[in-house]
């Protein structure tokens, strides 16, 4: 390992080690421009690799890790042989972006070098361009995603930070000093104390609970995608009539449209309330490792069996507060959390296990991954929409992000193509939904 390498955090490691062929761990976002010409789309890939290269974490690489105290591991360190051409691709245009988006979701990015692609979709109308950004989730979340891609787009014209001080960095496999041992004691006994309590929560959320099989499926590699925009205004009256937070009825939003997909395909919804993992960011500012995953979760039951939308409304924001009661340490959506816990070796070994042990204890991600206020432009074209995208777990079949740009909430749905070969039913019903809230919240 190089003296410039980083050593992938717990939960970095595992998302390394769980993917698959059919299964690949990266998160994505397809923004859409206007464009000013035909060219735009070409002129925007040529910026695209020009950057690229004055961004360093777009330069990281990932190795596996022999030496002691990290064997098994795996580090980010900078690819001597970096060439932005092999990550960026100008496509032929198209008139559906996310038909196109959808199959290129399907490819796992290449191990051996920088794990992240940017694909440029010319728009046959000549006066739009879509880009899907790929990031394997090893490689940053949603929040460092964030910052890689902001990294290649247009300046932003913002006034100038003060500097701040720089932490010297802490020397990587460094032997614990024996005074604090005492101390470091404690904290494993209170770490292990932790993990039992959040296995146990894991444990009891699997019972008692009932799923639809159209949320779970034998993977088979296909991936699709679907859109969906809405106005926040509207996201905002149903907040004020009843009561919550946005992220409440963006989530029950969700769970509105799953029971309208699932009577249209004629499905019972009696007794259905899967379980949705809701990710909870605990990065710290300034940490000293930022590009690390450090995720907790929330887990509850969508309220998928209930004909109110108002009653649905209420679970979702009753079982938010519990979580947040509890805080993001406890309970079983913090499983991730488990993660740190386990060697670097275990998550080499386990880690196919893993994958296929997240159908047990959640049938369903909806994560939101916040944007800037501020316009983005990419080669002086506007940034009109951006759908994020989440990685589909083994087993299941479908996978929402939400993000708020521009006074506009965007879902992105991921769905497994063969299994879901009606995504655009389901995306039609999550607007469909916001209708009859809002409708529901006039008469209220």
């Amino acid at each position: 390992m190089t003296a410039t390498a980083d050593l992938l955090a717990p939960l970095d490691l595992a998302f390394w080690n769980i993917e698959s062929d059919r299964h690949p761990m990266h998160l994505g976002a397809l923004g859409v421009f206007s464009a000013h010409s035909p060219t735009a789309g070409a002129h925007a890939a040529d910026l695209l690799a020009a950057r690229a290269a004055a961004v360093p974490g777009l330069r990281m690489r990932i190795r596996d890790v022999w030496q002691p105290l990290a064997f098994g591991g795996a580090a980010r360190e900078a690819d001597p042989d970096f060439d932005p051409l092999d990550h960026v691709r100008l496509h032929a245009p198209t008139g559906d972006f996310q038909a196109v988006a959808g199959r290129l979701m399907e490819r796992p990015l290449e191990r051996g070098r920088p794990p992240w692609e940017a694909h440029v979709l010319p728009g046959e109308d000549g006066v739009s361009f879509a880009v899907l950004f790929k990031f394997h989730h090893a490689l940053a979340d949603g929040l460092r995603a964030l910052k890689l891609a902001a990294g290649v787009m247009d300046p932003l014209d913002l006034p100038e930070r003060s500097p701040r001080p720089i932490e010297a960095p802490r020397p990587m496999l460094a032997l614990p000093d024996v005074r604090r041992m005492p101390e470091l004691v404690r904290g494993a006994l209170s770490d292990v104390g932790r993990a039992l309590d959040i296995g146990a929560s894991v444990a009891l959320s699997a019972l008692g609970v009932s799923s639809s099989t159209a949320l779970r499926s034998e993977p088979t590699g296909t991936r699709s995608i679907a859109g969906v925009d809405l106005d926040i205004d509207d996201v905002h009256r149903v907040r004020k009539a009843v009561g919550g937070t946005v992220n409440d009825v963006l989530i029950a939003v969700v769970a509105g449209a799953l029971r309208r997909w699932l009577e249209e395909r004629g499905d019972s919804t009696a007794g259905v309330a899967p379980r949705a993992l809701i990710p909870v960011s605990k990065r710290r500012p300034r940490s000293a490792t930022p590009q690390g995953n450090r995720l907790s979760g929330y887990l509850i039951r969508l309220p998928v069996d209930n004909p109110d939308p108002l009653a649905r409304l209420d679970r979702v924001r009753t079982a938010m507060v519990r979580n947040k009661d509890a805080g993001p340490n406890r309970g079983a959506g913090a499983v991730a959390l488990l993660a740190d816990h386990v060697p670097a070796l275990g998550h080499r070994l386990g880690g196919p296990l893993v994958g296929q042990a997240a159908r047990l204890w959640f049938d369903i991600l909806v994560t939101s991954v916040p944007l800037p206020g501020l316009g983005l432009r990419l080669g002086g074209h506007p940034l009109t929409a951006v759908y994020p995208l989440a990685p589909l777990a083994p087993g299941q079949s479908l996978a929402v992000a939400v993000s708020t740009y521009r006074n506009q909430v965007h879902y992105g749905l991921v769905a497994d193509a063969a299994a879901v070969p009606d995504l655009d039913v389901l995306a039609r019903a999550v607007t469909d939904e916001v209708d009859s809230l809002m409708e529901v919240c006039d008469h209220h």
